[in-house]
């Protein structure tokens, strides 16, 4: 089998277009200390930011599946925003917090699906119950 890409980008921009189509205000928090990322130093804090990315905030938005870039005013000054997704850190909707917040391990998934045991045998004359497991 081969390896899968990371479904941080996919994921981000499911998210982004449900916080959006909802009518509330999309959030990223972003890694500052991540390489590559070009933000206003002047509003990092902590090595972290947090950027409003609603439609009517920002333009010419753009999210990658390897980057995240768009347009925005800080001050009154524009300035062009860049970071790799992997630097995003979630996002969520303003008014309720509502989002996901993503970990490394987002990009590391298991090696494979478990081995089904086969040391159970189901008993003569009933069927086996299908069963759901939490993949992470």
């Amino acid at each position: 089998m081969s390896e899968m890409t990371s479904s941080r980008p996919y994921l981000l921009r499911a998210i982004y277009e449900w916080i959006v189509d909802n009518g509330l205000t999309p959030y990223l928090l972003v890694n500052a200390d991540y390489p590559d990322v070009q933000v206003p130093v002047e509003h990092i804090n902590n090595s972290k930011i947090i950027l409003n990315v609603a439609p009517e905030a920002v333009q010419s938005l753009d999210l990658g599946t390897a980057d995240v870039s768009f347009n925005a005013r800080f001050g009154g000054r524009p300035m062009n925003l860049f970071f790799p997704v992997a630097a995003v850190l979630a996002i969520y909707a303003r008014e309720n917090g509502r989002g996901m917040v993503f970990s490394d391990s987002d990009d590391n998934p298991p090696s494979g699906p478990p081995e089904p045991d086969k040391s159970k045998k189901p008993e003569k004359g009933k069927p086996t119950q299908p069963a759901l497991r939490v993949v992470k």
